[in-house]
């Protein structure tokens, strides 16, 4: 299938690693250029187009912004991978780290979405893709400053969608439940270790998905398996998807 994005330029924020490092792979492989980024300095290897800065900050996102002028590069999609989770109960999280989720996973999109979506108008064509979770439609107990955060991204999200009515940006949330990282495996074999699980991982995965993410498939999101989806709402064959939060979660909330 031919998805339209040779010659389109993409910002991947986070990118320097992980999941979107993965989404900015796939991007390339479909023909778009892709930049980069990273936090600081040095997450970037020297021969990878890219930017770095703390988006996390008002500072940082200045960076960003003055590097891709220095670059010369407009950009045509803008996928806000980056975002972050803190532990956190209710009555023992401080408001400081309500603030930090909001920053980290509110702001920086909001901050992005300000500098960048203007070329995106002249130009009469844009895609912008953030990154949610589950966790928006269905929260849990624990972390309430993270799903709160989430939570305002993606009704952002859909307040940016219908102030980009007929400019041909098309604004989406893609909201994966649990993904198969190197930090979540490490993560769940420390706790069969403890549970008795064993050792073999399509024994832990099995277990994980019984006691903690029950879903029709029965395992857990590879981290390719999303990228495509956000590849394809980036594509000229998504232009008609608009405004959605769209779960990648095996079927795991149970509502339509």
């Amino acid at each position: 299938m031919e998805l339209g994005l040779t010659g389109k330029t993409a910002l991947v924020t986070g990118s320097h690693r992980g999941t979107g490092e993965i989404i900015a792979n796939t991007l390339e492989n479909e023909g778009a250029t892709v930049i980069r980024h990273g936090l600081k300095d040095g997450d970037l290897d020297g021969a990878t187009t890219g930017v770095y800065g703390d988006i996390a900050t008002e500072s940082g996102c200045a960076q960003v912004i003055e590097q891709l002028a220095a670059l010369g590069q407009r950009v045509d999609i803008l996928v806000n991978n980056y975002g972050t989770a803190s532990p956190g109960k209710w009555g023992k999280t401080p408001e400081g780290d309500w603030l930090d989720m909001y920053q980290k996973n509110v702001l920086s999109v909001a901050r992005l979405c300000d500098a960048l979506v203007p070329a995106m108008k002249a130009d009469g064509w844009g895609r912008i893709v953030n990154l949610g979770t589950i966790g928006s439609h269905q929260p849990n107990r624990i972390m309430p400053h993270y799903y709160a955060a989430k939570g305002a991204l993606a009704t952002m999200s859909v307040s940016l969608t219908q102030e980009l009515s007929n400019t041909g940006i098309t604004v989406n949330t893609v909201s994966p439940g649990y993904i198969r990282t190197p930090e979540l495996k490490a993560g769940f074999r420390l706790k069969a270790e403890k549970k008795g699980w064993g050792s073999d991982w399509i024994t832990i995965e099995r277990k994980v998905v019984e006691t903690e993410f029950p879903n029709p498939c029965g395992r857990l999101a590879t981290r390719e398996e999303v990228a495509d989806l956000v590849v394809f709402l980036c594509s000229e064959r998504a232009a008609f998807i608009n405004g959605q939060n769209i779960r990648i979660d095996g079927g795991a909330i149970r509502y339509v």
